[in-house]
């Protein structure tokens, strides 16, 4: 299921009008409704240490972000010039929209497909946020993925004709499904053409990314029912996948990073556990202090980013009066605003990093967490029910090694 879904329709709102889109809303309008303010993009560059890499001219240049989505949004290249006039930012150096296997048209009596509209637009416009210099192609499949295996052979297609034909170092999937919901014989099956898909692409140089979810540590089953347990979502839990939670930042006006916890309110809560399906991989060794948490299973998330809502910019709407600001948010920002980070760290290795986590791992566990990453140490990703994971000094199950500090440099060149 798409991360934002549970923000994009459950309390999106506009904020403002398609007349006044060339100036953003203060990011203090959104305290109101969702208690924390929408950051801008330059906010957010400069509490996770983008900043100083911007103004040196590392912008994800000669990078390509691959955004996988479901339906897609049919204004997106429009809403995008909207959103960078409105912030000051670049355009792009290019933006396509690609559907190899067929485009469905938008239907607005159709929540699941407006909620994917919104999504493809959150997913592009903070993916370019974090990194305005970097190429954006996404790719759109006509079937709705929803729980269980049903849209994953699609996007699946979809990714492998990425790969095929060259068109980036960077895969954003802002969309899981429960493990659980994968544990019949079908579901296996799929789950191990992913995996090998995932060790083609390590093997290939490309860094993929999966939002670790907006629920907490309860998921839903095929039929919608919540899981009793604590469950974790795939793709997230692969082992050759980066898994990206969630967190509620604190900042100054000028985006100073004053402080972060689990993200964990009215509005969701990220994903983070234990996987059932995944063997412990060897740069997780690395953690001793949760050794006996992990019990030989992969853990995520492996990195956190703001997942408090955002504005972005939608422009599909038939009466203009209904097209301009909407906040949302969630995993779904965390994700492709991380491979944005991805992609300056890109640029500025000189080189596509590719499969990231050993890297990560290694900074954070053999060099010092506190230079490089902002550790969250408080907070509890339970939510509907289910116990969840407490935040901690190190690497926890609630928010990995934690955010962005001074991480950019290190990606880069980190022994």
């Amino acid at each position: 299921m798409k991360q934002s879904i549970l923000i994009a329709l459950s309390f999106a709102m506009l904020i403002g009008s398609s007349a006044a889109w060339s100036q953003a809303p203060a990011p203090s309008i959104c305290i109101q409704y969702t208690g924390a303010p929408c950051y801008s993009p330059q906010q957010l560059q400069t509490a996770y240490g983008v900043t100083p890499l911007l103004n040196a001219g590392y912008n994800g240049t000669g990078q390509t972000i691959v955004i996988i989505e479901s339906y897609g949004s049919p204004t997106i290249e429009a809403d995008l010039k909207a959103f960078d006039a409105a912030y000051g930012l670049p355009d792009p150096p290019s933006i396509q929209v690609l559907a190899p296997l067929g485009t469905v048209p938008l239907n607005l009596n159709d929540d699941d497909q407006v909620a994917w509209a919104f999504e493809t637009a959150l997913d592009v416009q903070w993916s370019h946020a974090m990194a305005p210099g970097a190429a954006i192609v996404v790719l759109t499949s006509p079937v709705d993925e929803t729980q269980g295996i049903q849209g994953l052979p699609e996007f699946l297609e979809l990714e492998k004709f990425a790969l095929d034909n060259h068109l980036g170092n960077i895969i954003s999937q802002s969309w899981g499904t429960a493990e659980n919901a994968l544990f019949d014989t079908a579901g296996i099956n799929l789950i191990n053409e992913f995996e090998a898909f995932y060790g083609r692409a390590a093997a290939e140089r490309v860094t993929v990314l999966a939002g670790a979810g907006d629920s907490g540590s309860a998921n839903v089953d095929a039929d919608g029912n919540f899981y009793t347990f604590p469950t974790v979502l795939y793709p997230a839990s692969s082992p050759f996948v980066l898994a990206v939670g969630g967190s509620s930042l604190e900042a100054s006006s000028t985006g100073l990073f004053q402080s972060e916890t689990v993200w964990n309110d009215e509005n969701g809560a990220t994903g983070g556990g234990v996987s059932q399906c995944f063997g412990q991989p060897f740069y997780q060794y690395l953690l001793p202090a949760v050794q006996k948490q992990l019990a030989g299973h992969r853990g995520i998330p492996d990195v956190v980013f703001n997942a408090d809502p955002v504005f972005t910019y939608i422009g599909f709407y038939p009466d203009a009066a209904d097209n301009g600001f909407y906040f949302n948010g969630g995993t779904s920002e965390s994700t492709p605003a991380w491979a944005g980070i991805i992609s300056i760290a890109n640029q500025l290795a000189g080189r596509p990093l590719g499969f990231v986590n050993p890297w990560l791992y290694g900074i954070g566990a053999v060099r010092k967490q506190s230079e490089f990453f902002h550790d969250i140490t408080t907070g509890n990703n339970g939510a509907n029910g289910v116990a969840g994971y407490n935040a901690a000094v190190g690497w926890d199950l609630a928010s990995g090694w934690g955010s962005a500090k001074d991480l950019l440099w290190a990606i880069a060149d980190p022994f």
